[in-house]
């Protein structure tokens, strides 16, 4: 893929995007560093126009298919990533409880002094590879995709079962996150 094949040309579209920790740290296994990312979802969703049509967190990368009301995807990506990234190592740095400490800071310094685009640490990895869902089957396959990841890391039998996914919203149930399902971002697109 180019330097520029992974960007988004359409930013009103439907997109696949998976965002991944600098060297793929585990920090998700604990509960409050997910709980940020939960709190950016939903302050996203309720203020700057995103609309989250599935989304699963594993431990160290976050699937989200999305889209924007606004046609400013890109620009909700950017501020998402920048606040999470300062919260969590932010939360990092002030808890003298986390065993993982030093090693994780050790890490995302480490990867940011090798980025110019970062002033101290780096906690995303750079490309994010937002992927525009055209078609339904195509759609279908990367919502699969994403509700079956735990399952098929052996975190749960069923995927519904995740809490953290939106696997429970398509299945009948109640998920952690507002939800718009994928046939209304299709139904309303022209």
């Amino acid at each position: 893929m180019s330097e520029d094949g992974y960007k988004i040309r359409d930013q009103s579209a439907v997109h696949f995007i998976t965002f991944a920790t600098v060297q793929w740290v585990d920090v998700f296994s604990r509960y409050y560093y997910i709980e940020t990312v939960l709190e950016s979802l939903r302050f996203c969703v309720k203020e700057k126009g995103l609309k989250l049509h599935a989304w699963c967190i594993m431990s160290n990368h976050i699937h989200l298919i999305i889209s924007a009301e606004n046609g400013n995807l890109s620009d909700i990506i950017r501020d998402f990533k920048k606040f999470t990234s300062q919260k969590i190592l932010e939360q990092i740095e002030n808890n003298k409880e986390e065993s993982r400490r030093n090693w994780m800071l050790w890490i995302f310094k480490q990867a940011g002094a090798n980025n110019n685009r970062n002033e101290a640490y780096q906690f995303w990895q750079q490309d994010n590879q937002p992927i525009q869902l055209d078609t339904i089957d195509f759609t279908l396959i990367k919502l699969n995709y994403i509700h079956n990841n735990p399952a098929k890391a052996g975190l749960v039998e069923r995927p519904e079962d995740y809490l953290l996914s939106s696997a429970r919203d398509y299945n009948g149930g109640k998920g952690l996150l507002p939800i718009e399902h994928l046939t209304a971002a299709f139904t309303l697109r022209p």
